[in-house]
């Protein structure tokens, strides 16, 4: 038997591209959680936080994208569980997350930048919504990632 002839390759991509999504996205929403936990307290890391942003937040974007799109293909295949349905309710969350900070913080800091004001430190109210942001996004996207492993581990 050729050993490409079973292969499972619809499950074989989907699962690719859902690690790639995570690798992509959570890789981003991890450099761009700590700028904004050290941008708190910091001018330096404040700026430095508006620059990055803007590589960061396509990133997580395509991030999210693949882990759905790879999630979809690969669970399409194999059926899907009730750990599936809590997974698409964090995924709602990550992207209604995604939408709070790349359409009303991200214009504020490119206007901040616009100004000459990206290196003061963020209002207090700013920085409790940000920091809800932040909470959201790190629980979600390591949840995620635990409750595709513990997927892939208890059903094989």
């Amino acid at each position: 038997m050729p050993p490409f002839q079973n292969v499972p390759w619809l499950e074989l991509i989907g699962l690719y591209l859902h690690m790639a999504g995570f690798v992509i996205g959570l890789g981003a929403v991890t450099v761009i959680d700590l700028h904004g936990f050290l941008g708190r307290k910091s001018a330096y890391w404040t700026e430095a936080t508006t620059r990055t942003h803007k590589i960061t937040k396509p990133l997580i974007w395509a991030g999210l994208f693949l882990a759905v799109m790879g999630a979809i293909m690969f669970y399409g295949q194999r059926g899907w569980s009730q750990i599936l349905v809590v997974q698409a309710i964090i995924a709602v969350l990550l992207v209604l997350n995604g939408l709070f900070l790349s359409f009303w913080v991200s214009p504020f800091l490119l206007e901040r930048e616009k100004e000459g004001r990206a290196s003061e430190l963020l209002p207090s109210s700013w920085q409790k919504g940000i920091t809800i942001a932040f909470i959201i996004s790190f629980v979600g996207w390591w949840g995620e990632l635990f409750l595709t492993v513990w997927q892939l581990v208890m059903y094989r």
